[in-house]
């Protein structure tokens, strides 16, 4: 009787900045936490590099990225489903 593990799926969600490249997004993800000694809220943000097969997703939307394999030497994510699309007027 062998269990197979269930990998915990490391997910980021983030607002695509840039589109221009072909199948890749880049999105700005950002978090917040308290410094140790201050007290102090920070927010950081870090830009990551998304594989979007589709070409589904432009600058604006909120998307739901998953880690996976390297894909590339800075691609590590892969779209997993578009929160919500960009609203312009």
């Amino acid at each position: 009787m062998t269990e197979e593990k269930k990998k915990k799926e490391i997910t980021v969600q983030g607002v695509v900045v840039s589109d221009k490249m072909t199948k890749t997004v880049v999105i700005e993800v950002v978090t917040r936490h308290t410094h140790p000694k201050f007290k102090k809220i920070m927010t950081r943000t870090s830009r990551v590099k998304v594989h979007d097969e589709k070409n589904e997703c432009q600058v604006g939307d909120t998307i739901l990225a998953v880690e996976t394999r390297p894909l590339s030497k800075q691609k590590h994510h892969v779209l997993k489903k578009v929160v919500e699309k960009a609203k312009f007027v």
